[in-house]
Parts: structure tokens; sequence; C-alpha cells
């Protein structure tokens, strides 16, 4: 019994390693979110350089919760409600990264868009929506830490106000570039940010399920709320990162 009890309590430290380093790993992204949102509105090379140079610790740190885990599973065999715990760390460290990806493209746009004229507004909106992806973030990290499940549903039912956003955007991009073809560059670029920022909020949401996945052992079935995309008029995707 002792030894069940030593067995036990060896998973969990090790299952406590995996998930500080999750944790450290969010909040390196929320950063890199609000600096990349401050980095685009304020101009700031220096700033946006900073952000694409700290996507290399949340990589490392994905790869390391990826190596934690294989051997957690390797080590501890857990079965059940261990391994279903083990395997949604791996898909939210996988989201992380993804998001931190994103706010490294902000940065590399808001470079180029330095040395463009300036959109009226287009800054300040694009980081007011990423600072509505980054509350999700945040949300959907405190529902897994709490095992929350009705934040984890609330974060999700949010994304649908980061596409209405994200189209309003699109449709005032695209205005620009019908009164001034001079505009058509800059423009497209702030699209490929609106587009970065709005898949953000798709893994912040990817998040939010894996919790709800977590607690109920069963992910949502109800399809996600998605607001359809105007963005197919023509301007293209997002970012590859």
């Amino acid at each position: 019994m002792n030894r069940g009890r030593h067995i036990l309590s060896a998973f969990d430290r090790d299952l406590e390693t995996v998930q500080a380093l999750v944790v450290k790993m969010g909040g390196l992204v929320e950063a890199a979110i609000t600096d990349a949102g401050t980095a685009l509105e304020t101009r700031d090379d220096e700033l946006a350089e900073e952000v694409r140079r700290r996507d290399r610790a949340i990589d490392a740190l994905e790869a390391q919760v990826n190596e934690e885990a294989a051997r957690l599973i390797a080590l501890r065999s857990p079965t059940a409600t261990d391994l279903r715990l083990v395997l949604s760390v791996i898909k939210i460290a996988a989201s992380l990264e993804r998001v931190g990806d994103y706010a490294k493209n902000m940065a590399k746009r808001s470079n180029v868009l330095a040395q463009m004229p300036v959109i009226e507004g287009a800054g300040m909106a694009l980081r007011r929506m990423a600072g509505t992806v980054d509350q999700m973030l945040k949300d959907a990290l405190d529902s897994y830490v709490h095992r929350d499940a009705a934040l984890a549903a609330d974060v999700r039912q949010r994304d649908l106000e980061v596409d209405q956003m994200y189209n309003a955007l699109f449709r005032e991009f695209l205005t620009h570039m019908m009164e001034d073809p001079r505009n058509i560059t800059a423009c497209m670029h702030l699209h490929f940010i609106a587009k970065n920022i709005e898949r953000m909020g798709d893994h912040a949401t990817s998040i939010a399920e894996q919790v709800i996945y977590l607690v109920s052992g069963e992910l949502p079935e109800e399809s996600r709320p998605k607001r359809d995309s105007v963005s197919q008029i023509g301007l293209g995707e997002g970012d590859q990162a």
C-alpha cells in the first residue's frame, strides 16, 4: 500500500513539473501578444525585435513539455484520467506555441509597417483586438489551472467577438484601399496581422475546449460559434508561421 502511494506521488510530482512549464509558457505567450500589439501601435522596432527573439524561449519550452510528458508516460504508465491529462497538456502547449508564432508574425509585419504611411486608427484597433485575445488566453489558462469548465465555456463563446472584430477591420482596410491605391500595401500587411490575431483566438478557444474535455471527459458537442469570414473576398490568408 505504501508503494502505491509512493508511485502516485511520483506521478503527481512529474505532472506538476510539466504543468508548471505550461504555465510559464503561457506567461511568455501572453507577454508576446501584449508587446506585439504595443510595438505595432507605437511603431517600436526594438520591442518588435524583442518579441521575435523571445519566441525561441517559447519554442524551447514546448519541446521541454513534450519531452517531459513523453518521459512521464513511459515511466509512470498513466491510465484513464491521468493519461487524458497528460495528452491535454501536450495539446495545450502546442496551441500556445502557435499563438507565440502568430505574435512573432505580428512583430515581423510591424517592422515593415513602420516604414509605410500610417493607416489612421488601424494600430489602435489591432491592439484592442489583440488585447481581447490576450484576455481570452489568460482566462483559458486560468480555467485550466482551476479546472473551471464554466470559464472555459465562456472563453469559447468570446471567440465570436474576435471574429466580429476581424470582419469589421477587414471591411475598413478594404475601404482604405478603394479610396487610395497607395494604401494597398500597408493594408495588406495590416490584414495579415488581423488574421493572425483571429487565429490566436482560435487557439485560445482550443485550449478552453481541452479544459472542458479534461473536466467532463468529452469535447463540447455543439459546434464552436463562428462568424463567417468576409476575407474570402480576396485578401487571402494570414501568415503561415
